[in-house]
């Protein structure tokens, strides 16, 4: 397994998977992206300080969705 590359680092190019191309970031783009994830982590925290539940599994589970794909929207 390759070593751990930041989603931020212009370097997330090389080990790509899926897709076939990466562009690089602006740094306004890189900023976004870490907020999003960083919103998303803070939004999963508090929801884990209420307990647990198939319910909140689920909540969790749509939060991280929510920031996959809004990630996506700002590096594609």
């Amino acid at each position: 397994m390759s070593e751990p590359i930041d989603s931020a680092s212009d370097d997330r190019t090389v080990n790509n998977v899926v897709r076939h191309k990466y562009r690089v970031l602006s740094d306004a783009e890189k900023q976004q992206m870490s907020d999003l994830k960083d919103k998303g982590a803070e939004f999963i925290a508090l929801c884990q300080q209420t307990g647990e539940s198939r319910e909140l599994s689920l909540a969790i589970t749509k939060i991280e969705e929510a920031v996959m794909w809004s990630v996506k929207h700002v590096t594609s």
